[in-house]
């Protein structure tokens, strides 16, 4: 039986410098294309056995699924690529991912406890034979990870596939585009503002009755200037590489469901972590290229213009396939952000990224004034006790740093810790209206401090006046944990 590590060497492990592989080639297209192909021949079969069996509607003819067309793989990583990261900033994505994912009816304790869970889920081991150059130790599953319940394991490798993706996608981003700041945000949330996605959202407007949508935007911003969205499908499994094939496929498919601008000109990348029960940790990408994503916004636009509400625009449903010769235009389904909404949608980006922040900092309040009702705003109202959900009631000096936040207190191992995250208090001002009532959100001013916090120390580190692990991001948010020390009288 393997032995329980000790809380501090827990915390250790997760400020530990690890490798993660990056698969990213030639080959992986062409067994994407395969896995694509051999999909498409059991959909169409299924829906002849149906057609056979007169389970079909009147008139209803097999569409093949969209997939974002043209793949390729990353630049410069044919060959074997890693990247150098730590798993407590893994998890510090992961728990910024969840702040509006309204994944339980504790609030934000359900979110918070989301990243905390996997503390102990993977561990560095030092497998040289793997060939990894950089110095760094790759990523694998604990003994812990390995023997969670079988109904659990969906759950694990969907969240730590966004995990892993919105890791690996910073620094993919931040390399290419080093001048801007890069915001994740919840797809869903973001397309709330002006669609109605299924049936269940309060709205009485047509649903857009499509289920394939990305999971994540990257927004690549600066202060008062256009923007670029570039849409992220990620999964993650606990299966083997043929299932990242399909995996990929299938994320080709969601990729496609929104479009920014023109048909067919948006960018994209595509996960698939494969969490291995036996190997290392191994995180699949391809991207797609294109000249869209950009949402224009026309010259001296005031800065200040990004502070609008974004009000109940409803944007058509379907995306614009221009016609061939005589062939007529027509509409795909799908989300289309066109040039009348890109400073609206820019706008919608803006506040959906700052009500995360506010929403990871426990400030309901403030994240409920900055979404619709349609984007669920009513979960994150009259949020008053921690048992409930998360408060912003602490604050702490981290590296030197103030930062306002929510915790929790829970026992890892038989000892209590306690877990922080927040928001840099000087970014924070400026979205927080729980403190005076009538003041609105300042989108702007939020915008301009953390652009300029992005270039502000940053990463994983052991704080030794607080006693813990910290995780500070280029967009001024901290997770940090530590042990609690009992009383004498203990």
């Amino acid at each position: 039986m393997a032995r329980t590590p000790k809380t501090e060497e827990v915390l250790t492990s997760l400020r530990q410098q690890v490798s993660v592989a990056v698969h990213s080639t030639r080959e992986l297209v062409g067994k994407v294309d395969e896995a694509a192909a051999d999909k498409e021949r059991e959909r169409h079969q299924t829906f002849q056995k149906r057609q056979e069996e007169g389970k079909t509607k009147t008139g209803e003819t097999y569409e093949p699924l969209r997939r974002k067309p043209n793949l390729r793989p990353l630049p410069g990583t044919q060959g074997g690529h890693s990247v150098r990261l730590t798993f407590w900033d893994v998890l510090h994505h992961l728990g910024r991912a969840l702040a509006l994912s309204q994944r339980g009816a504790s609030r934000g304790l359900a979110e918070h406890w989301g990243s905390l869970k996997y503390c102990q889920a993977l561990s560095a081991d030092t497998m040289t034979q793997l060939g990894l150059t950089d110095g760094g130790n790759p990523l694998g599953l604990s003994e812990e990870g390995k023997q969670i319940a079988m109904y659990y394991k969906a759950l694990q490798s969907e969240e730590l596939g966004h995990a892993f993706a919105l890791a690996v996608s910073e620094q993919i981003l931040t390399r290419r585009y080093p001048d801007h700041s890069v915001s994740f945000v919840r797809a869903d949330t973001a397309l709330r503002a002006g669609w109605t996605l299924t049936s269940r959202d309060k709205a009485k407007t047509k649903t857009v009755g499509y289920p394939y949508r990305p999971q994540f935007f990257a927004e690549l911003w600066k202060p008062g200037e256009s923007s670029r969205v570039i849409p992220i499908a990620c999964k993650g499994n606990h299966s083997d590489r043929q299932k990242a094939y399909e995996q990929l496929a299938s994320a080709a498919v969601h990729a496609d469901g929104v479009h920014i601008g023109a048909w067919n000109e948006t960018p994209a990348l595509l996960f698939s972590t494969e969490i291995s029960l036996t190997d290392p940790l191994t995180v699949h990408v391809l991207h797609a290229d294109g000249p869209g994503g950009w949402l224009h916004i026309p010259d001296n636009t005031p800065a200040t213009d990004i502070g609008l509400p974004v009000g109940d625009k409803n944007p058509a449903i379907g995306i614009l396939k221009p016609g061939h010769g005589k062939e007529p235009d027509s509409s795909e389904p799908g989300c289309q952000v066109g040039p009348d909404y890109y400073e609206w949608f820019q706008r919608a980006l803006a506040r959906a990224g700052a009500a995360g922040l506010t929403a990871f900092a426990g400030d309901g309040e403030s994240t409920a004034a900055l979404l619709t009702t349609r984007q669920g705003s009513d979960f994150f109202q009259g949020f008053a006790h921690a048992a409930s959900g998360s408060v912003q009631d602490l604050g702490y000096t981290l590296l030197g740093e103030k930062f306002e936040g929510t915790d929790h207190v829970f026992r890892l191992n038989g000892n209590r810790v306690q877990a922080f995250s927040g928001v840099a208090t000087e970014v924070l001002d400026s979205l927080v209206t729980r403190k005076e009532p009538e003041r609105h959100a300042d989108i702007a001013a939020y915008r301009r401090r953390v652009h300029a916090w992005r270039v502000k120390r940053h990463g994983t580190f052991w704080d030794r006046t607080w006693g813990g692990v910290v995780s500070i991001s280029r967009d001024g948010t901290v997770m940090a944990m530590r042990q609690i020390l009992p009383f004498k009288d203990e």
